[in-house]
């Protein structure tokens, strides 16, 4: 579990396929020596399993299914990551509870840069937009953010300065992908409804992206 709060950007120094898995090398000195064997780190959002550390870096192993569904199975050598390892339960909760469980990507539709902060738009899949809110929060590349607009088909988030200094998100250019993971309490209380409208309708299985014109049809107002 993470709280979306970004603690240093590693590099990727090495990317070795492994039979079904992938190995990746990240160079992160601020934290590599504090790790231990089996840590959870989140890499730019997706959490992986620490097998091997030194003083300077450390490794993970990806699954195929995280080289499919997120960004990592694009990184190359030399590729900037957001690091976040496992949150403490005896700390402050800042940022969100986020998983680690990457839903999919979305891409960069446009970018606004303002005085000192950023206004980042994204195109994504509907089942991605289908769990994003206005002023609900979302993943980023690991990181935590605020939802401002949440349409049919975009939705936008606000990055300060601290944000853009001490992340990736810093170098986010139009058409890029990102790494999004929806709010998991929204995804919960999706699931609770979807199981509640099917037995509405006689154990009728309810698409799985759940929309506000569905909600109507089924009478929520």
């Amino acid at each position: 579990m993470f709280t979306g709060l970004i603690e240093t950007i590693g590099t990727v120094v090495s990317i070795m396929p492994s039979g079904e898995v992938v190995e990746l090398t990240v160079q992160a000195p601020a934290i590599a020596s504090e790790l231990r064997l089996g840590d959870s780190v989140s890499l730019s959002g997706a959490c992986n399993t620490v097998t091997f550390f030194d003083a300077n870096s450390f490794k993970v192993q990806m699954m195929p299914e995280t080289q499919a569904r997120t960004k990592l199975g694009r990184l190359k050598t030399g590729s900037p990551v957001n690091l976040e390892r496992a949150m403490r339960l005896d700390s402050r909760l800042d940022g969100h509870l986020v998983a680690g469980h990457v839903d999919g990507m979305a891409s960069v539709s446009k970018i606004e840069s303002l005085d000192k902060t950023k206004k980042i738009y994204f195109s994504a899949p509907e089942e991605i937009l289908a769990g994003i809110v206005e002023k609900g929060s979302v993943t980023i590349d690991g990181v935590s953010l605020t939802v401002i607009d949440a349409e049919r088909d975009f939705f936008s988030v606000g990055v300060i300065p601290t944000t853009l200094a001490e992340t990736t998100l810093k170098d986010l250019k139009a058409g890029d992908v990102v790494n999004i993971e929806t709010d998991m309490i929204g995804k919960y209380i999706k699931k609770f409804m979807e199981a509640a409208f099917c037995e509405k309708n006689g154990g009728e299985k309810v698409k799985n992206s759940l929309t506000w014109d569905k909600l109507t049809e089924y009478g929520w107002n």
